[in-house]
């Protein structure tokens, strides 16, 4: 056995716990002794044990002497946990095989530090460009303060939303809807502008039957027009925040509030997609899935603030110059003023096709 199986176990263990760790990143850790594993583990939400304990907790003595493989630099601060270090350096690991070092610069190098300080033998950058790209949400927020955000469409195979009618119901079938679901409970939450309420009054909750978890249900509504029994206000299964402009009287904004529904007004009377972003960031919002129309596409592609593009294309033409396109005026006049795009993968689901994708 290398070093690349066991940190791709512990690759293994962190993926397993994608969507739910946030604000933290996802961390595996596996102990290796004599050719055997000892121990495993994973970080399973903020606030709970780090990877390395749990694996440590499972290795007991057979720690000692071992070799730990982690997918992110081990800690070596008090937080809401001791250090991860620490504990390594007490249970007589000799030594620690990390795929990333962490982007965080005041804690990046000071677990290493730590433990090269102890003796402990140190190796960094096994299938570092794999564990990155499984915490590229925390290292975008580390590097950015903002939540990494995911722009998703549902289109026709010549790019329309919705029929002019509005009805888009539904354009893709039941595989790349249940997809749809598997990235929302990924998010920590989803994103759509007013009149997707007015028009369709979704719930925009996660039905995956792989995780429980609801994001938070943001709402941008300038004017706070959406009625006050649309389902995002009156179900109570997941929190929804209104974002509003700053003419909004309080007392209207009173009326909408409760336990679960929050109304936040930006200083500004229009909406601003980057200030929308660093205070969502400050209230603990890390990622974001826009399911929004073609103006909420248009404004979040033209405040530079997407990270990925989900398109699911499906074998369907609506045709006609009054069906709602993918994405609204953004006045682009000629080809060298085009948004440019890399595909990052592109798949086929059920009779649909998936194409994922980020900004150049």
């Amino acid at each position: 056995m290398d070093e690349q199986f066991y940190m791709n176990v512990a690759l293994e263990l962190a993926s397993a716990t994608r969507g739910q760790t946030a604000p933290n990143p996802v961390v595996g850790s596996v102990i290796v002794n004599n050719g055997q594993i000892v121990g495993m583990g994973a970080h399973l939400k903020a606030g709970e044990p780090h990877a390395e304990v749990h694996a440590l907790r499972m290795a007991g003595e057979k720690a000692k002497g071992a070799a730990i493989y982690v997918t992110l630099e081990p800690c070596s601060h008090y937080g809401r946990t001791p250090p991860c270090a620490e504990a390594i350096i007490a249970a007589g690991i000799k030594r620690v095989i990390i795929a990333s070092q962490d982007p965080n610069p005041h804690v990046s190098g000071k677990g290493l530090k730590m433990l090269k300080e102890a003796g402990i033998e140190v190796t960094v950058g096994v299938l570092a460009e794999k564990a990155d790209r499984l915490n590229e949400v925390f290292f975008y927020n580390m590097s950015n303060h903002l939540p990494f955000v995911t722009m998703k469409q549902a289109i026709t195979l010549d790019g329309k939303i919705a029929t002019k009618t509005g009805d888009s119901k539904w354009i893709t079938g039941e595989i790349s809807r249940q997809d749809v679901h598997n990235d929302r409970r990924m998010h920590d939450a989803i994103l759509v502008g007013a009149n997707t309420i007015l028009r369709d009054n979704p719930r925009l909750t996660n039905r995956s039957q792989a995780s429980e978890k609801q994001p938070i249900r943001l709402i941008l509504d300038t004017t706070l027009k959406i009625p006050r029994d649309s389902n995002v206000l009156t179900d109570g299964i997941a929190p929804t925040w209104i974002i509003t402009g700053s003419e909004v009287a309080d007392e209207k904004a009173a009326q909408y509030e409760s336990d679960n529904i929050k109304v936040i007004k930006m200083i500004s009377p229009k909406i601003r997609i980057e200030n929308t972003l660093e205070m969502l960031f400050e209230k603990g919002v890390t990622s974001i899935y826009v399911e929004g129309g073609q103006q909420v596409n248009a404004s979040f592609l033209k405040s530079g603030a997407v990270n990925r593009i989900i398109t699911y294309i499906s074998p369907k033409v609506i045709g006609g110059n009054e069906a709602a396109n993918m994405i609204g005026d953004l006045q682009v006049m000629t080809m060298n003023e085009a948004f440019q795009l890399s595909f990052e993968s592109i798949e086929q689901l059920g009779e649909d096709i998936k194409i994922t994708s980020k900004l150049k």
